[in-house]
């Protein structure tokens, strides 16, 4: 087994339970509700860094890597529970775009708070090198996360 494959296994072993601890800690210290995976994906394709944006059905299709009969029933399901809005595109009323409600915009900040929270705390329990090793990693996981999206097209 290559260095590579190794790391490959390895990372693939602490994702995914990482990421499950971390969602069902900052669900319980926000007092946030238990939202699907799929709708969070929807979400955050919908909130960029620079703030909320709206998307029309296709292109949330198509960075999901999702069907568009899935990407309907999802909006269908989030509509409902207040956490997307559909609405007509300024300039183009033809043209249908969704955006975040402002409940799963305070959702989402309350869970980012959360989780910064607890990340901040278990960060503070690693020794100084595992901390560094840590920060260090954070660009090479982003251009990681980068590749990983690209290999999904």
């Amino acid at each position: 087994m290559s260095t590579a494959s190794g790391a490959a296994g390895r990372l693939a072993a602490v994702i995914s339970p990482l990421r499950r601890t971390l969602l069902s800690a900052a669900r319980e210290r926000g007092g946030l509700p238990d939202v699907p995976d799929a709708q969070i994906e929807m979400v955050r394709a919908l909130l960029p860094p620079s703030g909320a944006a709206e998307r029309g059905p296709a292109e949330l299709a198509e960075a999901l890597h999702l069907n568009r009969s899935t990407i309907s029933n999802l909006l269908g399901v989030m509509e409902a529970d207040g956490l997307v809005e559909r609405g007509r595109a300024a300039g183009d009323g033809r043209r249908v775009v969704v955006a975040p409600s402002p409940r799963a915009v305070e959702l989402f900040r309350r869970f980012d708070d959360a989780a910064g929270e607890i990340l901040r705390e278990a960060l503070d329990t690693l020794d100084p090198a595992d901390r560094a090793a840590v920060a260090a990693a954070i660009p090479a996981l982003e251009r990681l996360a980068e590749a990983l999206k690209e290999t999904a097209r």
